[in-house]
Parts: C-alpha cells; structure tokens; sequence
C-alpha cells in the first residue's frame, strides 16, 4: 500500500493545497443531518450572517459562493456600468489570474496602475483620474485593492485610507479583495472594522479556501443597500449552492473564536521563519518584504527544474528567477527546514 505522504507531499506551492482545518471538517459533520432548506434559506446560513454581522459590529449583507474568482467579480457587480472601467493594482489577481472572467461578466475594462511593492501608488491612481477624454474614453467605476497584495506585502490602514479617500472623491465604490484577509488582521493586529468599515470600504471577498475551508468564499456588503440585487447576479453566474448551510457551516467554524485569524497567524510565523532561513542561502535573494504568508525569492535559473521536482511549486516570473513559496495554515517548523535543507544542498551541489 502506497504510503499517503508520498500522495500528498507538503511544500511551498500554494495555500490552495493544503488541508482543510479539522474543526471546519466537524461543522461540516455536524450540519449533516436531516433535511433543511435549500439555496441559503436555511437556519445554519442565517446563524453565520449574523456571526459576519458580530464581526464587523454592524448589519452587513453577507453571501456565499463557491470560488474567488466569482466573490471578486460579482462584488464588482455592484458597480457596474456598461462604459465603466475597475481599477486595480498591476500585480492584481483580478488582473493576472481571473483569465477574462472579469470583463466577460462585468462587461467592463480592467485598468491596471503602477504598483510598488504590490501596491497602488497613489500618484498613479491620480494620474488615472485626471484623464480627461469624456464620453470618448472610459469612465472608472470602482477601485479594487488586494489585502495582503499579490506579493504579500500589506497596506497600512493610512495607505488604505489614502487610496480610497482619492476614489471616493471621484466617486469610485472600493472593493478589497480578501482571500487571505486573515493573513492582514493577525500580521496589523487591528480588527475588521477598523481595516475597512472605518476606511469607507463598500464590499470585501473574504476568503474562506486558502484560510482552513474546503470550498466557498463570502461576499460582504458593507455599504447599506449596495448588494440588494446580489442573489440575481449570483444566481445568473451560476454561484447560488442549493445545499448553502454547507459552505456556511464552514464560515461559522472559522468565525468561531477567530480561527480565521489563527490560521492567518500560524501561517503568517511560518512565512517569517523561512524568510529569516533564507539570510543564510547566499544565492538566494528575497524579493519583497515579507509581510503575510509568502515568500517571493529570486534564485540561480538552473535550481528551478530540480528544485521544483523536490518540492513542487510555481516560478513566478521565470525571466528574472523569480519564485513564490506560499506558506498555509497547516505548514510547520519542520517544512521550512526540511526545505532549507533543499536549498543547502543545491548550493552545495
């Protein structure tokens, strides 16, 4: 019989690969049993939004969907205009890694702004702003910011209040893109409402996937009345589960007690320990500040192939050497230095 290990090997690749956090799995168990209503009508999916409602001390209009590319792009639905245009960062997921579902459901233009180190520079959201080409060019809509970045690095709560006090001036909506919102909370240590009720945030993906679930990520208004016609939009892009309590379940069990943060806590301790291993990898360069759970490094163009067949993960700009090594909730002590073991002996070899 094949060992598991060797089905299943840890590594660096992505938090998308890990596990899904065991007290997830038992509220998963728990709600099932009997029948209960469908499409999100049931007591179990009522108990979690007014779980979301506690979190961010106000009402909020919370929903559930199956992935983050739909919570990102059906938050920009609350915006839209058929000659309107989402700004983001130009390292963005929604500009790199959602292929052309954006602009294929929102029918608007994506526009991507000079980033450093992630994020938004606040003269290039300017720039963008002060374009004056009326009904000849396009109109921008709504700012998008992602918390911690692409690059796992993070907006300060000043930053983030600079950014979106320029787009509300313009009278831009503000979606922040949450996946890994948890990382954010637990590396700033400050809550929900200060991050993005009290910066005048509108709507957040919150990420359910890479923080401890099996599947489904939340989609919470925090603006009053801005998502009423979310159930259509889901329900149009094919995002409304019949068995609802389900993935609600695993979002009560995450809220509970803040596990959400704990695994953003645990993964961010991890991210911090292979940055600090990684000072003693002479050929190894770290590319970003190391903020969250990721680790971006720059390494010798010949230790990519055999390295990645040691420990599989994803180079992110092969060009320039450089890799992503994403840390999850369930990574430990023991994977951080089995890998720079790795990295010892290629620099060895």
């Amino acid at each position: 019989m094949e060992n598991p290990m060797d089905l299943f090997p840890r590594g660096f690749a992505s938090d998308n690969f890990a596990g899904v956090h065991p007290r997830v799995l038992e509220r998963i168990a728990t709600v099932n049993h009997g029948h209960a209503m469908a499409y999100g009508e049931d007591a179990v999916t009522a108990r979690t939004q007014a779980a979301f409602n506690r979190l961010f001390g106000r009402e909020v209009a919370t929903h559930f969907v199956f992935n983050g590319t739909a919570a990102n792009v059906l938050s920009l639905m609350a915006f839209h205009k058929p000659y309107g245009a989402v700004l983001c960062s130009n390292l963005a997921h929604l500009w790199n890694d959602e292929s052309t579902a954006p602009e294929r459901t929102l029918g608007m233009r994506l526009i991507p702004l000079r980033s450093v180190d992630g994020k938004i520079d606040p003269a290039a959201l300017v720039e963008i702003l002060g374009r004056g080409h009326g009904v000849h060019g396009v109109h921008p809509v709504a700012l998008t910011l992602t918390q911690p970045t692409e690059v796992g690095t993070l907006y300060s709560l000043e930053e983030l209040r600079q950014l979106i006090g320029i787009a509300k001036a313009h009278g831009l909506g503000v979606h922040i893109d949450g996946a890994r919102l948890g990382c954010a909370i637990a590396a700033m240590d400050c809550g929900v409402h200060e991050m993005l009720v009290a910066s005048g945030v509108d709507v957040v993906s919150f990420g359910g996937t890479k923080q401890g679930m099996l599947c489904g990520e939340a989609v919470v208004f925090l603006t009053p009345g801005l998502g009423k016609e979310f159930p259509y939009w889901q329900k149009h892009s094919m995002q409304l589960s019949s068995k609802m309590r389900f993935i609600a379940a695993q979002f009560e069990a995450l809220l509970e007690d803040d596990l959400w943060i704990e695994n953003g806590r645990r993964a961010n301790a991890i991210a911090q320990r292979l940055n600090q291993a990684l000072v003693k990898v002479p050929a190894v360069k770290v590319a970003f500040p190391v903020q969250a759970n990721s680790v971006f490094a720059r390494i010798p163009p010949a230790w990519l192939e055999p390295l990645q067949r040691a420990t599989f993960f994803w180079p992110w700009d092969e060009r320039e050497g450089l890799v992503r090594w994403m840390c999850a909730w369930d990574s430990t002590p023991e994977d951080v230095d089995r890998f720079i073991t790795t990295l010892n002996h290629m620099g060895s070899a």
